[in-house]
């Protein structure tokens, strides 16, 4: 979906400005009412009615000396999405589970909890 022209959003804030309601400026242009006067607003704050950027990408915190720290704690042994996100914390990386098991996934790295794994590992 994109944003509505800048063509239009003038036309809304122009109305507005000359005394029309919100509601009808919104009827006549077959826009929500919340979307003039969100357009007003971010007039008056920022002078500008463009939109802000749609989207984006957000880096991954688990990079790094994170990564390698957690690919280590991997290899020690058992773990959950949940006790990795608990010891990241208190090593003081704020991050969540979903975060943890995309690194893992990522990586190609699990722990299935399996009867055939148990009795391999167990004396």
């Amino acid at each position: 979906m994109r944003p509505y022209s800048e063509d239009l959003r003038e036309r809304a804030v122009q109305r507005a400005e000359a005394g029309e309601t919100i509601r009808e400026i919104a009827a006549a242009l077959r826009i929500s009412p919340s979307c003039v006067s969100k357009w007003r607003k971010r007039q008056r704050e920022t002078g500008s009615l463009a939109p802000d950027k749609i989207g984006g990408h957000k880096p991954r915190v688990l990079t790094g000396d994170y990564a390698d720290w957690l690919r280590a704690r991997v290899a020690e042994g058992p773990f959950t999405t949940r006790g990795l996100t608990a010891e990241l914390a208190a090593r003081g990386i704020k991050t969540d589970r979903r975060a943890a098991w995309v690194f893992l996934h990522a990586e190609g790295l699990s722990f299935k909890k399996n009867r055939v794994a148990r009795r391999a590992v167990a004396p």
